[in-house]
């Protein structure tokens, strides 16, 4: 079982007269910056000016300053740009100002974990990662709620690293629902292997098969639109609130035994030894080095295959059809 940490855990003290640096204000970043401050923390933003996140930092209060002016007045960094960009911003803007004494944070830890960020030996390394989108991240502590968070040390070279992670986690909400303990290596490989066979690659491909098989049978592309896309949320959602036993407990008797009968046969031994190899590739460090170099080479595989996956017949009936729907926002 995993050890799972709640307010009682927290120490906030250990916060005082410390100063966290946020750089990058996206969704994510808005969403901890926030309820930092809101918890009495004393937060410093760090955005490109001239950006819409650059503006919107100024309307909620904050003075958004240069990373390299974050990272040299904060005492606990948290670099929340996209991946790809976080060697890049921490090699020229946070590395000359880490000093020991100093922490970083993470939520996620690609970075660290693939030797992306390789901070100095006597600095803290911890991740806090709310299991959730910075939108509900902020939705929920406005509630006094909390979203769950996995949270990891990586380094401890003040002896305090895990009082700070826990005090953070507690600062953005996350231990009113609680922190899950975890490690980078953990968190990594399994958020890459979830997105990539299950939650992005996995769906998407399962949905376009399935809207393909029902159209070259001769169906209209219309109704196996409805059939494998639309009434998708459906299913997730009551997933997403009671499980896949559930869900099987809310669909009709007919769609339940077919479930139980052929998902078997769609995700068969085959799929399952595939999700293993791409599991391996994940733990090799296979994928992520051609991550790494398809962005050093300007993402020609990236940009071509998006180009294609949007110009499938699916994506223009999903257009026509949205529009029937008064409900949907673009």
């Amino acid at each position: 079982m995993a050890k799972i940490y709640y307010e009682k855990d927290a120490d906030m003290s250990v916060l005082k007269d410390k100063v966290v640096a946020v750089i990058g204000y996206g969704i994510q970043g808005r969403a901890q910056s926030l309820n930092l401050r809101d918890s009495g923390v004393n937060v410093i933003v760090s955005e490109l000016k001239g950006t819409p996140n650059y503006e919107q930092a100024k309307k909620d209060g904050f003075e958004p300053v240069d990373a390299s002016t974050a990272a040299q007045k904060g005492d606990i960094i948290q670099i929340l740009t996209q991946d790809h960009v976080q060697p890049y911003v921490y090699e020229k803007f946070v590395a000359p100002h880490m000093k020991k004494g100093k922490a970083l944070v993470f939520s996620h830890g690609f970075n660290i974990h693939f030797n992306q960020i390789v901070p100095p030996t006597d600095v803290d390394v911890f991740m806090v990662a709310p299991k959730g989108p910075g939108s509900l991240v902020r939705k929920m502590y406005e509630e006094g709620k909390g979203v769950p968070c996995l949270i990891a040390i990586h380094q401890d070279a003040s002896g305090q690293a895990l009082k700070l992670a826990l005090a953070y986690a507690q600062a953005i909400g996350g231990l009113k629902a609680g922190a899950i303990e975890t490690t980078f290596k953990e968190e990594t490989e399994t958020d890459l292997f979830g997105e990539q066979v299950v939650l992005c690659g996995g769906v998407s491909q399962l949905i376009k098969a399935g809207f393909d098989t029902l159209v070259e049978a001769g169906y209209q592309p219309e109704i196996a639109y409805f059939e494998c896309l639309h009434e998708l949320k459906l299913i997730t959602d009551m997933i997403y609130e009671v499980g896949i036993a559930g869900m099987r407990k809310r669909v009709s008797d007919t769609a339940e035994y077919g479930d139980l009968t052929r998902g078997p046969r769609v995700i068969n031994s085959a799929v399952r030894e595939e999700m293993k190899k791409i599991l391996k590739e994940i733990q090799d460090g296979v994928f992520a080095r051609e991550w790494i170099l398809e962005n050093r080479a300007g993402r020609p595989v990236y940009n071509a295959l998006g180009k294609k996956e949007a110009e499938h017949p699916i994506e223009e009936v999903g257009k026509r059809l949205r529009k029937m729907m008064p409900w949907m926002k673009e």
